[in-house]
């Protein structure tokens, strides 16, 4: 029975480039988004370029019952997965009481409980077959709270915690997880979440998703547990640890708030 890599968020950014990569070393591919034009392109590209074999399926992961509808779709069609990459995800920016309540519980429904629920269902399928490997998305937003996009921060930081404690749990059944903390990277992430993209442009830390993807599938090889990709990010991640709480937090708002559009 063939294996495959299935990536939510496929079509755009950092999932798109995860999956040219991992095509590119040979892996068969689910793609999962919202977005048929795009999939189909993405899946008959990838699947000449490379010689793979490239599915996808439409998925709103906002929504429960189209989730369920993908997870006993994938049961019934018994493909072995042995790479799950939760990669989608959708973020909020600006002050927290003037978010329309909508966007925010669709951002938590995509961020925790999609990605909460596959690892589940996915991961007790991984543990039956006797391995496979689980790589969730996070953010370096993940090692700080984040005033003006609190919930984003926050939602990221569950993604972080939530894969540390699944990696020691599913280690006995020889399924590896790992996270990824990428900091800011060129994608359309930034116009979904109404953020100043102009101001970005100019950030040294800016990586693009190519360069993230491939760091990331080179420490997946290594089983790495946390992936932060390029040295800045790196020490932006282990700031946060060397100052007080209060300062952190006040810190990371200034910083934010100009990224914003409220």
């Amino acid at each position: 029975m063939p294996s495959y890599a299935l990536i939510t968020g496929a079509s755009s950014g950092i999932g798109l480039a995860l999956a040219e990569a991992l095509a590119r070393r040979g892996r068969n591919l689910i793609l999962v988004a919202r977005r048929r034009d795009a999939l189909e392109s993405i899946a008959c590209e990838l699947a000449q370029r490379f010689g793979v074999e490239v599915l996808f399926r439409l998925c709103d992961l906002s929504e429960p019952l189209q989730l369920s509808g993908l997870l006993l779709e994938l049961e019934q069609g018994q493909w072995r997965i042995d790479l799950l990459v939760n990669n989608a995800g959708l973020g909020c920016a600006g002050p927290f009481l003037e978010q329309d309540w909508g966007r925010e519980l669709e951002q938590l429904e995509v961020n925790v409980l999609a990605l909460t629920r596959l690892c589940h269902a996915i991961g007790q399928r991984m543990a039956e077959q006797g391995g496979g490997q689980i790589l969730n998305v996070a953010s370096i937003a993940a090692f700080q709270p984040g005033p003006w996009m609190s919930s984003y921060y926050a939602s990221k930081a569950y993604v972080l915690h939530f894969s540390e404690a699944l990696r020691e749990e599913l280690r006995e059944h020889g399924v590896r997880v790992s996270v990824l903390c990428p900091g800011p990277t060129r994608s359309a992430f930034f116009r979904s979440a109404q953020m100043n993209a102009a101001l970005l442009d100019a950030s040294k830390l800016l990586m693009s998703a190519e360069e993230v993807a491939l760091l990331a599938v080179r420490a997946l090889e290594n089983n790495r547990a946390i992936i932060v990709p390029g040295w800045r990010n790196r020490l932006l991640a282990l700031s946060p640890r060397l100052a007080p709480r209060w300062l952190v937090r006040k810190l990371s708002g200034r910083l934010t708030r100009p990224f914003t559009r409220g």
